[in-house]
């Protein structure tokens, strides 16, 4: 199985966010890494339990780079971890 982690939308600001092993951050590569369905379940299983604190949670398909970032596998995942795609000077592009 691939490596997968858990992505959703914060509820405050709608900013794209990622499970960590003891909450969530905006960084991708504190993300919380599942390797068998089991452990996505119970990660997206912890994840919809949030549900006051983020929106729509769901599983993405990351690779581990050399360096050992994460980068998701899919395009539409990589462009949510850059942020706006109109407006460079906006998202995390712009910090």
């Amino acid at each position: 199985m691939a490596l997968e982690i858990i992505t959703a939308n914060r509820l405050g600001d709608g900013l794209v966010i990622f499970l960590t092993t003891d909450g969530w951050s905006a960084r991708i590569d504190a993300a919380a890494v599942s390797e068998t369905k089991d452990e996505t379940a119970a990660l997206l299983a912890r994840a919809e339990a949030d549900a006051g604190l983020v929106v729509g949670p769901y599983e993405i398909t990351v690779e581990r780079q050399a360096d050992g970032s994460l980068h998701p596998v899919k395009y539409r995942e990589a462009l949510r971890t850059r942020g706006p795609s109109v407006r460079t000077d906006l998202g995390y592009q712009a910090a």
